[in-house]
């Protein structure tokens, strides 16, 4: 889960350092103004995916805080 998370921030970092570049440049050529859009809803995916990893991980420790408190109560019953 982690690894994921990680790699998803990694290809969002990149995203986002393609479009600092690509704002920062000179006039693109349409080609250029493709590429931009292209890693614009690249950044979007890996946004959304990295959310997406954030909750799992966010419910995932929900649940293992709720085992460990029903373990809790059937050791003390």
């Amino acid at each position: 889960m982690t690894s994921t998370l990680v790699r998803s921030l990694l290809v969002a970092g990149a995203a986002v350092g393609a479009l600092s570049i690509a704002a920062c440049s000179k006039p693109a050529a349409p080609a250029a103004d493709n590429a931009a859009a292209a890693a614009s809803d690249a950044a979007n995916t890996a946004s959304t995916a990295a959310m997406d990893a954030s909750n799992a991980a966010s419910n995932a420790t929900a649940d293992a805080s709720n085992a460990s408190a029903a373990a809790t109560n059937a050791a003390g019953q």
